[in-house]
């Protein structure tokens, strides 16, 4: 059988990929993002050295990319996800001891080779698999927002868990109670990863798998070399930075909920749930749009949207009697990410790039792309504490505009290039 034709997979592969591609990241990224104000005070950091933290991962994570995508075409994705998820989960349990700021940099590293190195790439090629020919669109829209629905379940869960402790209309809180009540959020969190990895381990397999997943009998540098060579995949790298700089912005919202909005601590977690939970809705209506159209086409009205919302943050017009109106622009900004977001891999089939090739093809892409991972935290930090409160965050949000915008042009490149070529 050829893998290049439509194959139905199971229902439940997807689903595994979604439960393992969003835990994966749960206490690396996720808990810090709800619970920014918490995490920062519990781990007695500011966001310049929380900044640092994700420096770490991101350059241990950047080496990961492009090994860990050879590795994807090398070994069959149940083993190297699983794997990565039971390492990332005792991670966790070492992370709820509240490590000084020298462990939580090692951790990050040790994460950037656990979620990335075992995991990233595999994942990735997994689903391009399950999506087939005709429905790379809906498989990765799909994945994106069911990971966003995972991480709003857990981020509602984490949330649930932290206020049985902490009054929720308590504006202050002592470091004992919230150091407490944090380390159970990080414990209860490492306990579903776990579970999530033995699931993967014993049920991720395809129909027909030996010839649905191919693999490379040698690893080569030519395999790079090849994938080098595509003018797309240099688009691309440019895409997926610029996306991902828009996604790592996310991160500030309960902050600015805190800080600028004034809400309390409990209901600042509340906002970064929210906009969890936008991510499903967005991902899945992007994803069967761009199975009936050019999804290089929505990935061109996401960086347009990334645009507007962002604008409307650095204009300064938003305030504690202005909720509805952050509401709406949080709205905004969420639906151009994430549907950046969820489109930068699906346009890999419109870019006519070889299923033999996708794991390398996706380390590559990523060894740039990603690289967000190292200087957007401290970027994002320096402002954010160099001009506290308001004026920081303006300064995020002009950042987030200028990098969307340069990835609309890009876009808009990729299409026309692919456009060309289908005709």
């Amino acid at each position: 059988m050829n893998p290049s034709q439509p194959v139905k997979q199971p229902w439940y592969i997807i689903v595994l990929l979604i439960l393992a591609g969003e835990a994966v990241f749960i206490l690396p990224f996720v808990l810090a993002r709800v619970f920014r104000p918490t995490f920062l005070a519990a781990f007695e950091l500011d966001n310049v050295s929380l900044g640092i933290c994700f420096s770490t991962y991101g350059i241990v994570a950047l080496i990961s990319y492009l090994f860990g995508g050879v590795l994807a075409d090398r070994f069959k994705p149940a083993k190297l996800m699983a794997v990565a998820l039971w390492l990332t989960a005792a991670g966790g349990v070492f992370m709820a001891t509240f490590p000084d700021y020298f462990l939580m940099k090692i951790l990050y590293g040790y994460w950037g080779f656990t979620t990335i190195f075992l995991f990233w790439a595999a994942m990735i090629k997994a689903t391009r698999i399950w999506g087939g020919v005709s429905s790379q669109g809906k498989a990765f829209g799909f994945l994106d927002g069911g990971r966003g629905l995972v991480g709003a379940a857990f981020g509602t869960l984490g949330v649930f868990i932290f206020s049985l402790f902490i009054d929720a209309n308590a504006t202050e809180t002592s470091p004992e109670l919230r150091e407490e009540a944090f380390g159970y959020v990080i414990l209860v969190s490492s306990a579903i990863v776990a579970l999530i990895g033995i699931f993967v381990f014993f049920f991720l397999k395809f129909r027909h798998e030996d010839e649905v997943v191919p693999l490379k009998e040698t690893i080569s540098a030519e395999d790079i070399k090849t994938v080098i060579s595509m003018p797309v995949i240099w688009l691309l790298m440019i895409i997926i930075l610029c996306a991902y700089v828009g996604y790592k912005t996310t991160d500030v919202f309960s902050l600015y909920a805190r800080e600028v909005m004034l809400f309390s601590e409990v209901d600042s977690a509340k906002t970064g749930t929210f906009l969890l939970y936008m991510r499903p809705l967005v991902g899945v209506l992007v994803g069967f749009l761009a199975d009936r159209a050019k999804a290089s086409v929505y990935l061109i009205v996401g960086f347009l949207l990334s645009i507007a919302g962002a604008v409307i943050f650095a204009s300064g017009l938003l305030g504690p009697d202005h909720a509805l109106t952050f509401f709406f622009s949080i709205i905004i900004i969420a639906m151009g990410v994430y549907a950046a977001r969820v489109l930068y891999f699906a346009v890999f089939n419109e870019g006519n790039i070889p299923l033999l090739l996708m794991g390398t093809a996706v380390g590559v892409v990523s060894f740039i792309g990603y690289t967000p991972d190292i200087f957007a935290g401290p970027m994002i930090g320096y402002f954010l504490d160099e001009y506290p409160g308001e004026p920081g965050q303006q300064y995020v949000f002009w950042i987030l505009a200028g990098f969307s915008f340069i990835g609309l042009i890009a876009s808009l490149l990729f299409y026309r290039i692919t456009n060309r070529k289908t005709t």
